[in-house]
């Protein structure tokens, strides 16, 4: 029997592999059905809340107590705005850290974008050079011991239930009406400064919270060094309307005395910046990104092409800190040569999760039977206009990069194909399902946002900045999901469960999130010849409906690529990473 033409072998393999149903049959066939309900979700909830015993009894007695000193005032609430911050003075005498910490060798970090990466990359630099580190950040995403670390580890759970006793049964014997407990970021923040003077550590990494000048964190009055990130449009219902406002809010950690240094700012910051390090007797020094060559071929640990110039800010600052301490052997020669073995070591191995990270979904792969990953979520806690556009251009890039490699095993598998051809009829025999060597044989892909932010923010600043820049670098999203938090139904860090009845939960702010949504693709798709009714955004009452929506899909239909973009909120990605890692 003779052998089919070349192409036509290969035409006859991508029809077998097409005949599989197209999951986007599931929400394209009505746009009545716009928000999937609960009821999917009752088999799957207990496997979605977060498993293990090891935060249950006292830990989660003292989780409980933490909520407690959350505070229900409106952020936009001017009182807010340095809100008694004066007695952060008396809670630091109670606790006995005045001193501790003026002996503490700080560095203070304030910015809109990149102070928690920049900060990563500093304490990862300082930990290679030999140094015991203490690095507070914030938000947690899935554990509040995430906060503090101890040499790039989160702290253990013993330590932090010995220190938070400590802190909380002092200031619980000393408070009263006039001097209440403090609320929970200053708890943390003085929590941090008592774990890192206690564990000795020799270099205090702080993380402003929000602001600057009465950001909890500010009671240190005397850092080795400070750095401003780069600055955005965020907070501004606290922080002020103008960039100018907004710096000089941040520039509040600027002390007489400490050097300072920012990375490139817009005009507007700039002069606010300048302004404020002038009136305090300081030079202000600009730094510019770091170069690729300077980490002899190395990667940063931390993905994106923006976060180069926050890695630039922690070389400056890094460098600083150790000429500060008497290390100046340890300090890059320059700014333009390769950097210091120790800096490259912990500039490519520092790690932050929530910021540009790639997580395939190990339970869908798993039921692929050895396939590469056709459900993946990118993640990044974008919660700004400025970020977003970030965001949009590193979920472009990131996949691009997995189509590429998927695209030469496509094309190395059709070679096989087409040489098996030619010396038998085994092609005909070719099973695609169980073969793990065809895993990348995705030959549709799917582009899903999956999007929540917190009602203080306005959407019209943040869905278009993520929208333009996405199709101004080819990516056109098939589909958005939009969710509720599912960590707003809970107590901090706790394991309960969201509420079981529909009735309890508000999805007005979802509601509104799509009509935002729907709004950008109409206003983008006036004269075009698009003739497309399907489907455009789904809202689920839950996360874990969303998430279950998004597995069941991709587990029926192998041969499609989801590439799932989850941003919007810092808490949304911990509640992702939290159902993902069950």
């Amino acid at each position: 029997m003779p052998h089919p033409p070349l192409v036509a072998v290969a035409a006859a393999t991508l029809r077998r592999r097409l005949l599989l149903s197209s999951p986007l049959a599931s929400f394209s066939s009505s746009r009545t059905r716009r928000i999937l309900p609960r009821a999917m979700e009752s088999s799957t909830t207990a496997a979605a809340e977060h498993a293990g015993g090891a935060a249950a009894g006292e830990y989660e007695e003292v989780l409980g107590r933490l909520s407690s000193l959350i505070t229900q005032k409106v952020r936009a609430d001017t009182g807010n705005r340095g809100n008694q911050w004066d007695l952060m003075a008396r809670y630091l005498q109670i606790l006995e850290l005045e001193e501790p910490i003026a002996r503490m060798k700080v560095i203070h970090v304030a910015g809109t974008k990149g102070k928690g990466s920049t900060c990563t990359f500093t304490e990862s630099i300082l930990r290679s050079c030999g140094f015991r580190t203490g690095l507070f950040t914030s938000p947690h995403l899935m554990d509040v011991r995430e906060r503090f670390r101890l040499d790039g580890v989160d702290i253990s759970e013993e330590k932090f239930l010995k220190y938070f006793w400590c802190c909380w049964n002092k200031l619980k014997e000393k408070t009263d009406d006039d001097i209440p407990m403090p609320a929970y970021f200053r708890f943390m923040a003085l929590l941090a400064f008592k774990i890192f003077s206690a564990e000795q550590v020799d270099v205090a990494l702080l993380e402003v919270g929000l602001g600057g000048k009465f950001d909890a964190t500010n009671v240190v009055k005397s850092p080795v060094v400070c750095g401003i990130s780069s600055l955005g449009y965020d907070h501004m219902e606290i922080l002020g309307n103008t960039l100018g406002e907004i710096a000089g809010e941040k520039a509040g950690i600027f002390k007489k005395g400490v050097p300072a240094y920012t990375a490139p700012q817009p005009e507007e910051a700039m002069v606010a910046l300048k302004r404020r390090a002038s009136e305090l007797g300081i030079s202000l020094q600009v730094v510019d990104p770091l170069k690729p060559h300077q980490l002899k071929d190395q990667h940063l640990g931390l993905q994106g092409e923006h976060q180069y110039e926050n890695a630039g800010l922690a070389v400056a600052l890094a460098s600083t800190w150790l000429e500060k301490q008497g290390h100046v052997d340890r300090m890059p020669l320059n700014h333009t040569d390769p950097l210091p073995d120790q800096f490259i070591r912990g500039l490519s191995s520092a790690s932050l999760q929530g910021r540009a990270q790639i997580v395939p979904d190990s339970q869908v792969n798993s039921e692929e039977k050895g396939q590469d990953s056709s459900l993946v979520f990118y993640l990044d806690g974008a919660h700004s206009p400025e970020s977003m556009e970030i965001c949009a251009r590193w979920f472009s890039h990131a996949t691009k990069e997995q189509s590429q490699t998927c695209s030469k095993s496509r094309k190395v598998f059709l070679t096989a194909c087409l040489v098996l051809s030619c010396l038998s009829d085994l092609l005909l025999h070719v099973s695609f399902q169980s073969s793990p060597s065809y895993g990348c044989l995705l030959w549709d892909t799917l582009q899903i946002l999956l999007f929540n932010c917190m009602s203080v923010r306005d959407p019209m600043r943040l869905l278009p900045h993520l929208v333009d820049t996405a199709t101004q670098n080819g990516v056109h999203f098939d589909l958005a999901l939009f969710v509720p938090n599912q960590s707003q139904h809970n107590k901090l860090g706790s394991k309960a469960s969201a509420p079981a009845g529909p009735e309890q939960i508000d999805l007005s702010w979802q509601l509104s999130l799509q009509a935002v949504w729907e709004k950008l693709l109409h206003d983008d798709n006036k004269g075009s010849n698009s003739t497309d009714s399907g489907e455009t955004s789904l809202v689920f009452e839950s996360l874990p409906l969303a998430i279950e929506w998004l597995r069941k899909n991709a587990v029926e239909d192998p041969s499609t690529s989801y590439q799932v973009l989850v941003t919007g909120s810092l808490h949304l990605i911990g509640d992702v990473l939290r159902l993902l890692k069950k």
